[in-house]
């Protein structure tokens, strides 16, 4: 059985090629999974971005020198089992490669889901390596619709309720850059809602867009201003400012932190959306840019809370977002559908090379 896989340049994630090759035995106690839905959002350029600094290349190992398999979020079907527990024909949502089909290596199995166990895994971040059971007769807009959500809204989730235990750091204006993006957006409407059920003190919410994206920025209603880019000097220095970067831009990042000084009380690094590979920033004022890293959040709130009260505390706050974006005759959340590995290669090409429509969420229907 000959199965394609999407590889994906080190160096540029905008360089993208198919590689076919056969697919191994099967191993005793593995599990053959068709990828069949799955999102390529920014969030998967990060990931080839920091994916040695990160380990993100290390999930789905290439043999090819130089080049990587980006990981995606969606759902994938068994085709093949080697392990009792785990049937043909179940389907589930994970981390899955940009491929045709991969293996795992099923543990913990559970009515939920499982665990991959596999020995190059078992240092990585758990929260990778969990798969959880899905209906076989999810309706196609509500599974793309969690293929391109799920993993970017427990982003935002998590980073509001890290915001939220921290007293918002003494803030009283958040600043979120790159505000057309999915995570953002998330994350201004989970602070947003936070706010409004009295859990903090009045904050402002201030999204920093592109002229091309403010219109579409404006109409989400999800933040209190609107500013360009070139807009930043007019942020009022004198309050106290928590800065969420979800682009990366050190350019941005500088005429911030320099703007603010010491209003600015946290600055969270959380995507890239502009990162420039390679870029070395010289030290800014005001707070220390610091990485937050979602894994190690979701990590801490299970051990605070348990499994069963996160998973149910991030679907009902994911279930009211996502029919708020979904509502009505131009949803805010507009999905695209893409078939094929080929389809794959030029949607991540266009979202390395920043030629997106924040509108769009880009679901590839793999084979």
């Amino acid at each position: 059985m000959d199965t394609t896989t999407l590889l994906t340049s080190r160096r540029d994630p905008a360089d993208g090629r198919l590689h076919t090759s056969s697919a191994p035995p099967l191993q005793p106690g593995w599990a053959r999974f068709a990828v069949r839905r799955v999102s390529i959002t920014t969030n998967n350029v990060t990931y080839a971005l920091f994916g040695e600094r990160m380990s993100y290349w290390q999930f789905f190992p290439s043999a090819q020198e130089g080049w990587g398999v980006v990981p995606v979020w969606g759902f994938a079907e068994v085709v093949k089992s080697a392990q009792p527990e785990i049937a043909v024909g179940a389907r589930y949502f994970g981390y899955w490669p940009l491929a045709e089909t991969v293996d795992l290596l099923p543990t913990k199995v559970s009515p939920s889901g499982f665990i991959d166990g596999a020995a190059h895994r078992a240092q990585l971040p758990s929260t990778y390596n969990r798969y959880s059971a899905a209906p076989s007769n999810q309706a196609a807009r509500d599974e793309a619709a969690l293929a391109i959500m799920r993993p970017l809204f427990g982003t935002a989730f998590l980073l509001t309720d890290f915001l939220q235990e921290n007293d918002w750091f003494g803030a009283r204006q958040l600043v979120l850059s790159s505000a057309s993006s999915k995570t953002a957006y998330a994350t201004a409407w989970c602070v947003s809602e936070a706010l409004a059920q009295g859990q903090g003190p009045g904050v402002r919410v201030i999204g920093l867009t592109s002229a091309a994206n403010a219109a579409f920025v404006h109409a989400l209603g999800c933040y209190d201003t609107v500013l360009g880019y070139d807009a930043i000097a007019s942020i009022d220095a004198s309050v106290p400012t928590v800065f969420a970067d979800f682009s990366g831009s050190a350019e941005q990042r500088a005429q911030l932190h320099h703007h603010l000084r010491d209003a600015l009380r946290h600055s969270a690094v959380i995507g890239a959306t502009q990162f420039s590979a390679g870029a070395r920033e010289a030290p800014l004022p005001g707070a220390k840019p610091t990485f937050f890293f979602a894994p190690d959040r979701r990590r801490k709130r299970l051990e605070d809370w348990g499994p069963a009260v996160l998973m149910q505390r991030v679907e009902d706050s994911q279930s009211r977002f996502l029919q708020q974006m979904l509502s009505g005759p131009t949803p805010s959340l507009h999905i695209v559908m893409h078939r094929g590995l080929a389809a794959a290669r030029d949607v991540m090409g266009e979202l390395a090379r920043g030629r997106i429509d924040p509108s769009a969420g880009h679901v590839i229907d793999v084979f």
